[in-house]
């Protein structure tokens, strides 16, 4: 059986459970039982290719002693084993301070992991599916990471989880513009699912990851931060299916619980790739950290991070709410400092549809780099194919719809740019001058003549009146009717 319909099987059992209710939970019950099973076939090659390898988990909760018998235990036994025994000990785990500590990429996974399934026999019926497909097998892995990409993708409907995905075709233009190179310290405040980590790691081994020393390097430089459980294991496993042996870079936590002051230089990046999460208001008390910018919009206090956290030179691209680049208050002092501190020199205005069907508001994509004052900048206005009304679901955004905005971006040093329709030039005492209002149309886009305001209105009423008229001669035939 092919690995895509081994997936389609397992979503189907799990269907069949009064536990599993809906696709986040199902999602999020995949990911824990494939997060087991690709760490232990990682672990079966570890331990081959290296001496004195020892697995993080256990000898008794690796998958191999309790799942890979596919007459192993099952029904309650099975049920009681996981929830009773296998559960508490990976939550509880005991890691060290070591750098590479794999206990620890357990143990954060398992932290607020749940077992939705109630049925033992369909859960044994789940588990010899997964063994089914081998992660040590370099086709099947890739077959299997198509695969995951496509749940990933499925998250887009699931409700809430939907905020944790950007479209690949997204993270894949900002990553392709960005361009790290292994060594570079790239970091994701708010990962999600790891799309711009997946998409940095691909873009790196094909154009400049050539021997391990170069791959060692580009995964050392990695940082990643999620707040939130489920993308959070989805991050994780999505790195192990990248083969990244020691995915413990990317932590659970929330990025913003630390004062903003409290970030060193030492703690200082090369490159931030991010799509904070925004409409979203901070606990409590966490606008504190951020005594220059006190607000609660989520969106506002990362923008304020990651110039704080930008080395010298460093470069960023961030996906932003239009509601960033018309706000007011503290919204205004954030980006007068932005542009104080870093050159702000493109501004992509994405169409409201990319995000849909998670969210339909407007988006824009911020590129800077930290070291010098903004002196002017390029907005790219990014279009709907023609022939197409709007993005979704079946006809979803593709990065060859870029291909126009890579064409005009003029390579790393952005020379030769010139004004296009889609394309439009802004100097720094114009923004002054709006205010930092930074929500500016496209000044060669022709306004719809909708005609002159008195002529409408007089349509309008003739209108009505004549609305007015028919019901009048309706209800008159009505009466006509009821009284023969």
């Amino acid at each position: 059986m092919s690995v895509r319909n081994t997936v389609k099987s397992i979503q189907d059992i799990m269907r069949q459970d009064a536990g599993v209710d809906g696709d986040a939970q199902r999602i999020s019950q995949l990911c824990w039982m494939f997060f087991l099973k690709i760490i232990d076939d990682q672990d079966q090659e570890l331990e081959v290719t290296q001496d004195d390898y020892r697995s993080p988990i256990p000898k008794k909760y690796q998958w191999r002693s309790w799942a890979a018998d596919p007459e192993g235990i099952t029904g309650e036994a099975l049920l009681g084993f996981i929830n009773g025994e296998l559960f508490p000990a990976l939550k509880e785990l005991p890691v060290s301070t070591k750098p590479g500590d794999r206990r620890r990429v357990v143990r954060d996974v398992f932290e607020d992991a749940y077992n939705y399934m109630k049925s033992g026999q369909l859960m044994r019926q789940v588990v010899n599916k997964i063994n089914e497909v081998d992660f040590n097998n370099l086709t099947e892995r890739q077959h299997f990471g198509d695969i995951y990409e496509q749940i990933l993708n499925d998250l887009q409907s699931a409700g809430n989880a939907g905020e944790y995905y950007t479209p690949r075709a997204v993270t894949a233009f900002m990553v392709d513009r960005i361009d790290p190179h292994p060594g570079e310290t790239l970091f994701d405040p708010a990962c999600g699912t790891g799309g711009f980590l997946t998409c940095a790691i691909r873009h790196m081994e094909k154009n400049y990851v050539k021997t391990t020393k170069q791959r060692d390097k580009m995964q050392g430089a990695l940082r990643a931060v999620e707040k939130k459980q489920l993308p959070h294991m989805l991050c994780v496993t999505n790195m192990l299916l990248h083969g990244i042996e020691d995915p413990s870079f990317v932590r659970h936590d929330n990025t913003l619980a630390r004062p903003l002051i409290s970030w060193s230089k030492d703690e200082r990046v090369d490159i931030v790739l991010t799509n904070p999460p925004f409409g979203g208001r901070e606990e409590d008390g966490i606008e504190n950290n951020f005594p220059t910018f006190r607000t609660k919009e989520t969106a506002d206090l990362f923008l304020a991070l990651i110039v704080r956290l930008l080395k010298q030179d460093g470069r960023a691209a961030v996906v932003l709410p239009d509601g960033t680049l018309f706000g007011e208050g503290v919204k205004t002092r954030l980006k007068e400092h932005l542009m104080e501190e870093c050159n702000l020199h493109t501004i992509v205005r994405l169409p409201n549809s990319v995000f849909k069907p998670y969210a339909s508001i407007g988006t824009n994509l911020l590129f800077f780099e930290k070291g010098s004052p903004t002196k002017e900048i390029w907005f790219y206005e990014h279009r709907v194919p023609e022939g197409q009304k709007a993005y979704s679901m079946t006809k979803p955004i593709r990065l060859e719809h870029f291909q126009g905005c890579i064409d005009w971006w003029g390579g790393r040093e952005r020379k030769g740019r010139t004004e296009t329709p889609q394309a439009w030039r802004v100097t720094i005492d114009e923004v002054e001058g709006r205010g930092y209002n930074l929500d500016i149309k496209n000044p060669h886009t022709v306004a719809d003549d909708h005609g002159d305001p008195e002529t409408l209105l007089a349509d309008l009423r003739k209108a009505e009146a004549e609305t007015a008229a028919l019901r009048d001669q309706l209800k008159a035939i009505l009466a006509e009717a009821l009284e023969r």
